[in-house]
């Protein structure tokens, strides 16, 4: 990712800016620029999604969201993760342009250009903003390491590949295979 500017921004500043594309993350008042994700990114994050949505078609769990799609998290976090999935009880957080406050659960899908971020200040951000549940998913290596952050923010409480099923508290009943998250 290409920080833009090093005059550090709030997000007041972020919403003044135009409507992307380009479009740009604000990550502890800096702000960064990233290039489209490559195809299979995105094929990874919309099985993602498409999962979580059929699951909340069935079961009224709450709202899923896929990029590009503005979270606010505080006054100089304005990030724009993959998929993001907010509950019912939060469903007040959701305002015109997206989340102001946390979502419950934050999904991550790693690329060259964005991991650095993603795996260093993006999560420690989503873990004192009150994200309960982080899903880093590495598409190279078709694993996904899930952060329950009320346990640890440093350690992942699992780490899953081969044909293990993605599961959360948060989304009762959801089972997602891997190999149909990976699917390209």
């Amino acid at each position: 990712m290409l920080k833009t500017t090093n005059e550090l921004l709030t997000a007041n500043d972020y919403r003044e800016m135009p409507e992307g594309p380009p479009y740009f993350q604000l990550v502890e008042g800096k702000l960064y620029m990233a290039p489209s994700p490559e195809y299979y990114h995105q094929s990874v994050a919309g099985n993602i999604y498409h999962r979580i949505r059929c699951h909340l078609d069935r079961h009224a769990l709450g709202k899923v969201a896929i990029a590009p799609s503005d979270v606010q998290l505080d006054f100089v976090n304005v990030h724009q993760p993959d998929v993001y999935f907010v509950s019912n009880e939060r469903l007040g957080i959701i305002e015109k342009q997206g989340p102001v406050g946390a979502p419950d659960l934050v999904v991550e899908v790693l690329s060259k250009s964005t991991a650095r971020l993603d795996k260093g200040p993006k999560l420690r951000v989503y873990a004192r903003s009150g994200v309960k549940e982080l899903w880093l998913v590495d598409k190279d290596r078709k694993t996904v390491a899930v952060y329950r952050f009320e346990k640890s923010i440093e350690e992942p409480v699992a780490t899953l590949s081969g044909k293990q099923k993605l599961a959360t508290p948060l989304l009762p009943g959801l089972a997602l295979p891997l190999p149909k998250v990976f699917e390209p």
